[in-house]
């Protein structure tokens, strides 16, 4: 089956791409590499053994869309494309919903007009907002986001359940946490162009010597340490998981339905924990000083992951360990 990926030379797409391969699916990319690099496409060269189709183009483009879907004789559609930095997202709203809703929306109308139905959708757990308690289940309530970004995924996903509810749409969203690490054979990775906005390439940009410190965003939360608990994932168990996720939805037999899964280890780590397990590592202290609390995060959350390991038959595999390790061999790569 042809898997189109939208956002696919992005971080979670590429490492998705290689799975779907390795599950004997044959991806097709769209990136219009606003926040991904061309070089992901000779990265995922050396790990396949041969190129994967790609077309540079904006998902919001309407008549390109449909021509790809026809051309490349689609079967489904995994969804990444869309930005995805929280405190930008809070600066630039404007941009966060003309990019990540209209996207949606111009996707949604192209694969209905060309029959298609399989949709994995990249949401979130944001949509969760500050949620009472944690771990938490697909059926915790949706929250009013605390940041534009999240409110992007629950519209989203809104949209998507209204669809899916009309018109013959076979879709799942995907709730993630918070994805880290890189290829074991660190020839892809996370690549955030300019200043990172996620923790873990900052972390390893500073033990690079490429940043001169780390800023940990508030350390006065009610947690164990003072910092925020998060549920970090390893980036190839996340991409499994899509697979999974495809092959749920290609065998219902139902012509439409919408579901949704978290995607996470089941297990919180506060974000000094990481900092600590990546000193034991990389053997050496990372510099890093305390700063304000950041608009838009959240205190503490967690998945709860039974659903995902009853329905989808996925589970995490590899530890925050595995995780860091990969992430510090890619950016060794990288070079500092």
């Amino acid at each position: 089956m042809n898997i189109l990926v939208t956002g696919g030379a992005g971080f979670i797409g590429s490492h998705t791409v290689v799975a779907l391969v390795e599950a004997g699916f044959n991806p097709v990319i769209v990136d219009d590499f606003s926040n991904s690099e061309p070089s992901v496409l000779a990265g995922l060269r050396e790990i396949l053994g041969r190129d994967v189709p790609c077309h540079a183009l904006d998902c919001n483009n309407y008549s390109a869309m449909r021509q790809i879907l026809r051309d490349e004789k689609i079967d489904g559609v995994i969804h990444f494309a869309a930005f995805k930095a929280v405190g930008e997202s809070m600066q630039e709203p404007l941009a966060y919903y003309q990019n990540n809703l209209g996207s949606l929306l111009t996707l949604l109308d192209a694969m209905l007009s060309e029959g298609l139905s399989n949709l994995i959708f990249s949401s979130s757990c944001t949509v969760y907002g500050e949620p009472d308690a944690s771990p938490v289940t697909e059926q915790t309530p949706v929250k009013p986001a605390a940041s534009v970004y999240g409110n992007t995924k629950k519209m989203g996903e809104e949209i998507l359940r209204d669809v899916a509810a009309a018109k013959p749409l076979k879709c799942i969203s995907l709730r993630y946490f918070n994805p880290i690490g890189a290829h074991l054979s660190a020839h892809i990775g996370e690549l955030p162009l300019g200043i990172p906005s996620n923790l873990v390439p900052f972390v390893t940009q500073t033990a690079a010597g490429l940043r001169e410190s780390l800023t940990i965003f508030g350390n006065d939360y009610p947690t164990p340490d003072g910092t925020c608990i998060r549920d970090f994932i390893h980036v190839m168990d996340l991409a499994e998981a899509h697979v999974a996720a495809l092959r749920y939805s290609i065998q219902r037999p139902e012509s439409s339905f919408y579901n949704t899964f978290n995607l996470g280890t089941g297990q919180g780590n506060t974000v000094l924990n990481l900092i600590k397990t990546f000193e034991k590592i990389s053997g050496f202290p990372l510099p890093y000083s305390i700063g304000p609390r950041r608009d838009g995060d959240i205190v503490a959350v967690w998945a709860d992951v039974k659903k995902s390991s009853t329905l989808l038959g996925w589970e995490a595999k590899r530890s925050l360990q595995d995780a860091l390790e990969d992430a510090w061999r890619w950016q060794q790569r990288l070079g500092g």
